[in-house]
């Protein structure tokens, strides 16, 4: 039998004894980022996935396994404005998504503008962690469970579906390396926002011990460790639980990689400019 149990499918909890899943899923809406789920089966691409997180292993881990759950309530970016040091009254703040810096794409900048031109900016990255196998077998009897007629074949146990916790960690601390370089040689942050089981995972089985907690505002990597909670009757929540923070040297020393090439000032501030409006201001 599967580890894992479906927590939340399109934003709801499973456990939700109201929810029409009928409506629910003919509708695949994402509440996080108000449109259609992006995870598509790659066999069916008509079809979403929809899986927002799960509940893995004996001790039941609540394992967000989709990047845009972290949108709940722009919480992210909100916990990330004390990093905005040149902020003042009266700026507009944005939340621009993928920007290209050397070493890959940001998720997103949080920027702070005003009359179009960028005073500072926070870049930000969301780790979920990754499955192993597909989810698709324990969603599909979830909604057979629910009375929600399914094929005989997408509810067969995949015994290799698991949560892929060294592939994940790896990845994620190999492309923050590559990035950390060019905002440390700027004055500026970088934010990972990833959960607590993970990072959990990270202080394990890398070299963590010179990473700071309570976070310090002068280093470039800031790690935000985010909970998900179970509140009221069946709904859960996101919530910030603790702050690390290193350097590209600390980094440096939990991986042995190279450094990365640095990129000016102004080439930054002009894609931020170029991508700030009206449509992206972050609403509180």
């Amino acid at each position: 039998m599967s580890k894992v149990k479906v927590l939340e499918l399109y934003g709801h909890a499973t456990c939700n004894a109201e929810i029409n899943w009928q409506q629910i899923v003919s509708e695949q809406s994402c509440p996080f980022i108000q449109r259609k789920c992006l995870k598509v089966r790659k066999s069916e691409p008509e079809n979403t996935i929809g899986t927002c997180s799960v509940e893995y292993g004996k001790d039941k881990k609540r394992i967000v396994i989709c990047p845009h759950r972290f949108l709940e309530k722009q919480r992210i970016f909100i916990d990330s404005i004390h990093l905005l040091t040149l902020h003042e009254p009266g700026n507009d703040l944005h939340v621009v998504p993928e920007v290209t810096v050397p070493g890959g794409s940001v998720d997103y900048f949080l920027v702070s503008a005003r009359n179009g031109n960028v005073n500072d900016f926070v870049g930000i990255e969301i780790q979920a962690l990754d499955t192993t196998g597909t989810i698709w077998p324990t969603r599909q009897r979830f909604l057979q469970e629910k009375g929600i007629n399914v094929m005989e074949k997408d509810v067969k146990p995949n015994k290799s579906l698991g949560v892929n916790w060294k592939m994940t960690a790896k990845t994620i601390l190999v492309q923050l390396h590559h990035k950390l370089e060019t905002f440390e040689h700027l004055h500026k942050h970088l934010v990972l926002a990833a959960q607590d089981h993970f990072l959990d995972y990270v202080k394990r089985n890398f070299q963590f011990e010179h990473v700071k907690s309570p976070a310090r505002l002068g280093d470039a990597l800031q790690i935000h460790s985010y909970t998900l909670n179970h509140v009221g009757e069946c709904e859960f929540s996101l919530s910030l639980t603790n702050r690390f923070s290193t350097d590209i040297a600390g980094l440096a020393k939990s991986l042995g990689l190279q450094n990365s090439p640095k990129v000016g000032m102004e080439e930054i501030i002009s894609i931020l400019e170029s991508k700030i409006s009206n449509e992206n201001i972050l609403t509180i």
